[in-house]
């Protein structure tokens, strides 16, 4: 699942087979980034997006990484180093989310949601800080739930209040190296993630938390990423809603 290597910036996208992780990786080889797709399970739902980016004119490869597993993550970056010749971009889109009420929660779901979500960020940032180019950007995927404190996403509001901890610190820490980093918080998306397990009156009810009254989209989300990526060089140690006005 690889494309022939051209000069250029170049993005790993982790989760990037699906979802709002897919629509950024299409943003940024539409924007001409070479772009390295993240995923964990689904190898038709990578090969669609891989092929999806190459039709359009996109270089593009695929890489099958646990975000929770450090040398799987030590691996992915040294793919990318090794394939395109190095990382301008990292977009960490990867994360779980398992919603019940915190006196429902058992340890073992909590403990697999925050392997994934506060290890898996703690592991792709800090191969990102090692290795990323002067001039390039890391951007997390939190969470506005951070900020809407709504019944049964506690522990999943924990876990992306971790993410929004680290970026703002990291944005510090790479001082001197013409590095940004940046959390992007979506609102209700239009996502598997999110649509899952809803019936659809509870839904609707979401979708119109925010003016606009309408759940966002991945391509929603994907043009933040996008422009933190590439133009918005002079916004850094943000976290960022991205929810249309529901907080």
């Amino acid at each position: 699942m690889t494309t022939p290597t051209t000069p250029g910036r170049v993005a790993i996208v982790t989760g990037g087979s699906r979802g709002i992780g897919r629509q950024s990786a299409e943003h940024l080889a539409a924007a001409g980034l070479t772009v390295v797709i993240a995923y964990a399970n689904n190898d038709q739902e990578a090969q669609d997006t891989v092929a999806s980016i190459q039709a359009a004119g996109g270089t593009v490869t695929a890489v099958k990484v646990d975000v929770s597993d450090e040398q799987a993550v030590e691996t992915l970056f040294a793919t990318a180093e090794q394939t395109y010749g190095g990382v301008d971009v990292v977009v960490h889109a990867a994360g779980i989310m398992l919603l019940k009420p915190l006196a429902e929660f058992t340890v073992e779901d909590f403990d697999r949601m925050h392997r994934v979500n506060v290890r898996g960020t703690f592991l792709v940032n800090r191969q990102a800080a090692r290795r990323i180019r002067p001039g390039g950007a890391i951007i997390n995927l939190s969470s506005s739930v951070v900020e809407l404190a709504l019944p049964t996403y506690a522990p999943y509001a924990a876990s992306k209040g971790a993410v929004d901890a680290l970026s703002r610190i990291l944005a510090r820490e790479m001082r001197g190296r013409d590095i940004t980093v940046n959390a992007v918080a979506p609102g209700p998306t239009a996502t598997d993630l999110f649509l899952d397990g809803k019936d659809q009156a509870t839904i609707d009810r979401m979708a119109k938390m925010n003016p606009l009254e309408r759940l966002g989209t991945p391509g929603d989300i994907a043009e933040v990423v996008s422009f933190l990526a590439g133009p918005g060089r002079w916004i850094n140690g943000q976290v960022i809603l991205v929810n249309g006005g529901a907080v």
